[in-house]
């Protein structure tokens, strides 16, 4: 292989430097030179995804792809660029193509079967994860993403080869933790509750003393966002967009997922995922009003109270729409097509957002106290919600949220709609037409058949939402009632109706 260029060097110094731009700038010199060299593509479309170019990140890996005929590792790597641009269809075909010429490659066959997952192909992910077990025993993450994908039963379950594996030498603590998640998946699957907890104790012990957390920190800041914002916004200043985003809050494993697929189902929605847009677009007005300065999370809260809000509003709608909030655009009718921002932490800026975008539709979704926690404890997040695997850290940030949500509802009387999970599952087509009807939608039956929606989705529901609406996951923290009892009466304690 020859040895890198000067150009290639300094492209992924710039890169590893996170200076998007600058990278950007050197690698359009070298195309200029070379407009057909499919690392050099590759490198941009990474570059314009860092930067929230979406649309045309895609566009570079597009050319990439077209120039990396017979190279297998860099079609692999063109894949996991569609993939983060969240195109999972072009994705799995670059995939696919990878896979023509290196078969037994398990690094690409877990990568397929990830995007096979994220489109709802469960049968064909299973038979990727397989292939991968056989080709890498040691790899612990596909026995746990394989466990995820389907109801293990008496008849088909892994329990024992989890067992046995577990019962080995794990010489990295990453590869133990997916084991205690998967056993304690499959245990309770099999209605073996007492295993599963106990996994899943060990599985969240072993993950928390890995983290640096401290809950004390999100707890304050509930505190300082309702100090910042006691009142509700006044009249919407001149400026303020017209455009009508649905944001859909609360707390993972809520239900989101499930609402949105519902709101995408429509014909005039499209569901751009969770968007970390509005978060950054806050930072930076933030910083630019205080002039780049070093702020500390109290600081920074305090000033977003004086931000200009009408081009908070506009810069995030910037920011989504190059995040692939458009959608359809370019289709007949996409000026009209509306889209969802499902990211659950937006929780946080619910006062903020109706001040930015006083057209916006808040859907709060909610879950039983109990029901909400444990669904919480059970699941191992790739990133974020470090609260998640401790009980009693979990209890604090739950009654932090509860007080924040009360806040926004008493202070923005109507504008934040509550849609609780139980009540969906109970009357799914009553809630769902109440729903459309608070976003300023008409009714479509294919609201009602989201199941069928071919949409991709990327989060811990990717295998739940491909099935009709079930009621099986409502009372399920009942069979930890005992476990669950601290947790519980932390909540009592703390004036929480745990039996809502």
């Amino acid at each position: 292989m020859a040895a890198a260029s000067e150009p290639d060097v300094e492209v992924m110094r710039l890169m590893r430097a996170g200076d998007w731009r600058a990278a950007l700038r050197c690698i359009d010199r070298a195309l200029s030179q070379a407009a057909d060299n499919p690392v050099l593509l590759l490198n941009r479309a990474q570059c314009l995804l860092a930067l929230g170019e979406l649309s045309n990140a895609i566009e570079a890996a597009d050319g990439a792809q077209r120039h990396a005929a017979g190279h297998a590792a860099l079609l692999d790597a063109i894949g996991s660029l569609y993939s983060h641009a969240n195109d999972q269809r072009r994705a799995l075909a670059a995939y696919d193509a990878a896979l023509a010429l290196a078969p037994a490659n398990p690094l690409f066959l877990f990568n397929r079967a990830a995007v096979r997952r994220f489109l709802g192909q469960l049968a064909e992910a299973e038979a990727d994860y397989d292939r991968v077990i056989a080709l890498n025993p040691r790899d612990f993450e596909a026995y746990r993403n394989r466990s995820e994908l389907r109801t293990q039963s008496t008849e088909r379950n892994h329990v024992a080869e989890l067992e046995r594996l577990a019962a080995g030498s794990v010489a990295d603590w990453r590869g133990e933790l997916q084991l205690h998640y998967a056993l304690a998946k499959e245990y309770e699957d099999l209605g073996d509750y007492e295993k599963s907890f106990r996994r899943l104790q060990r599985g969240a012990r072993l993950r928390r003393d890995h983290l640096r957390y401290d809950v004390a920190n999100d707890v304050a800041t509930v505190d300082w966002i309702i100090e910042a914002f006691p009142r509700a916004p006044g009249a919407p200043t001149p400026g303020a967009s017209a455009d009508a985003p649905i944001f859909i809050v609360g707390l993972p494993r809520s239900g989101s997922t499930l609402v949105d697929r519902i709101l995408g189902s429509h014909s005039q929605v499209h569901s751009a995922g969770e968007l970390h847009c509005f978060a950054l677009a806050l930072v930076d007005a933030v910083r630019r009003n205080s002039g780049n300065a070093t702020l500390s999370r109290r600081e920074l809260v305090a000033r977003s109270a004086g931000v200009d809000f009408a081009a908070l509003g506009r810069d995030y709608l910037d920011r989504a729409r190059a995040a692939g909030a458009a959608g359809a655009a370019g289709t007949p009718g996409a000026a009209r097509i509306r889209f969802t921002d499902k990211m659950p932490l937006n929780y946080l800026y619910c006062g903020l957002i109706m001040r930015a975008l006083p057209n916006a539709r808040i859907v709060h979704v909610s879950r039983g106290p109990m029901a909400a926690c444990y669904a919480i404890y059970k699941t191992l997040f790739e990133d974020g919600y470090p609260y998640s695997y401790d009980l009693a850290e979990l209890g604090q940030y739950y009654v932090g949220y509860r007080r924040l949500m009360a806040h926004w509802s008493e202070s923005m009387p109507g504008a934040i709609y509550p849609l609780r999970y139980e009540e969906l599952v109970a009357d799914q087509i009553g809630q769902s037409r109440a729903l459309l009807q608070f976003c300023g939608l008409e009714w479509q039956d294919a609201c009602a058949q989201f199941h069928h929606n071919p949409a991709a989705t990327t989060t811990a529901s990717a295998a739940q939402v491909r099935r009709p609406m079930y009621d099986s996951s409502v009372q399920q923290w009942r069979h930890y009632e005992q476990q669950l009892a601290p947790l519980s009466s932390q909540l009592s304690a703390a004036g929480i109706r745990v039996q809502e």
